[in-house]
């Protein structure tokens, strides 16, 4: 190892949490960021015990919990007549029985916890409006080349390059993999509503659920009740890259205009939607290149049904950071990174591509769907994740 800064591309949940978790190794960190500054659109996440038990390790405890919520249970309903088919319970079942935590939180207000804790170290310098740009490495280091928005070019001097960019990753390119993600055919929905104007079945503190053909919509409390988060996802054609675009309200209802009463209520009451197609790719089997790697969404992102793509990648930083403290050259923590996270990342993609289809079944397939839920007892329904929650990254 040397005393050159670990570079980590990305400012965002990945990026953040690795930068944090080295620093708190004592090793120096540059984190470089292509955008102006961390401005999140408004969005909910989920943070399940998995992941939140690695953020509490880190200090983060009492900051997240005074941003997040627990809620009570998880409900699932049929979108086209309302009807309750399972239930699992959250909150203190899940601390409990995970030892940690599940959250629900603001994305924005993790952003915010992460980067206040960021710039309270002093091993890591923080640098925004950079993007890369080229790559050279030998056996000692690294040569980062950037720019900046009006063409300023520079190069940084490093031990390494961690790529925490995304899905739409360019570091990935400079290690030699330049494929694309593909459209899977869903478009997700998002938007928030103030709590107070949300009909009386969405204000409970719980995580809704309803499915219906070829749809689905999630909502959930934020920012201590508040504010409810809703998020419906839909077959689609078409596709547009990015992260967020405007949404015609009048779709969004006309695509669920035979669902259930409550559910054409709540959307009757959103003002504005923001939409993104949702696009898919294995886990990047050569993500170690040398004294380079990836991590979050840039190694393997994961689609929305399982609700574990922040926490995925914030399994990636523990993952990550124990392999550099356990072997003294970088190429060979990398790979050995890479190859233990292959297996898990490569589990809850095949997961979560499962549940979307489940999901958005149509008749007669969701009437056996349906039945069986009903008949699934709730203690049954929550075994069904333990392989999820308990693991130790």
């Amino acid at each position: 190892m040397t005393d050159r800064p670990f570079i980590i591309a990305g400012a965002g949940i990945a990026g953040l949490t690795l930068a944090l978790t080295l620093a708190r190794q004592n090793r120096p960190v540059m984190l470089i960021e292509k955008r102006s500054r961390i401005d999140e659109l408004g969005a909910g996440l989920q943070i399940s015990p998995n992941a939140s038990r690695i953020l509490i390790e880190l200090g983060l405890g009492p900051a997240l919990s005074r941003v997040a919520g627990e809620p009570d249970e998880l409900i699932v309903r049929d979108g086209k007549t309302g009807t309750t088919l399972a239930g699992m319970a959250q909150g203190q079942a899940m601390r409990q029985t995970y030892g940690a935590p599940y959250w629900h939180i603001h994305r924005a207000d993790l952003q915010t916890v992460l980067l206040d804790a960021v710039r309270s170290e002093p091993g890591i310098q923080l640098s925004f409006g950079r993007a890369i740009a080229g790559l050279e490495q030998n056996d000692t280091g690294v040569r980062v080349h950037t720019e900046t928005a009006n063409g300023t070019q520079a190069t940084l001097e490093g031990s390494t390059l961690i790529g925490a960019d995304g899905l739409w990753t360019r570091t990935a390119a400079l290690l030699g993999d330049a494929s694309e993600p593909r459209f899977t055919g869903y478009t997700a929905w998002r938007a928030t509503l103030p709590m107070e104007e949300a009909p009386a079945l969405f204000r409970a503190n719980a995580t809704g659920l309803w499915l219906g053909p070829n749809s689905h919509l999630v909502h959930y409390p934020l920012r201590s009740g508040r504010v409810l988060n809703i998020v419906a996802i839909v077959s689609d054609r078409s596709a547009e890259p990015g992260w967020s675009r405007p949404g015609d309200k009048q779709s969004c209802e006309a695509r669920f205009r035979h669902w259930a009463e409550p559910v054409r209520a709540l959307l009757s009451h959103i003002p504005e939607w923001h939409i993104w197609s949702l696009y898919d790719r294995p886990p990047r089997p050569h993500a170690a290149y040398g004294r380079a790697t990836l991590i979050g969404d840039a190694f393997h992102p994961v689609l929305p049904f399982l609700a574990q793509g922040a926490a995925m990648a914030i399994e990636d930083t523990a993952v990550l950071a124990r392999s550099v403290s356990q072997h003294d050259d970088l190429a060979t923590a990398f790979k050995a990174y890479v190859t233990q996270r292959m297996p898990r990342a490569a589990r809850v993609q095949q997961e979560a591509r499962f549940n979307g289809r489940v999901y958005h079944l149509t008749a007669p397939f969701s009437w056996a769907r349906n039945f069986k839920l009903k008949n699934t007892k709730s203690a049954d329904f929550a075994r069904r994740y333990a392989w999820l929650y308990s693991h130790q990254a």
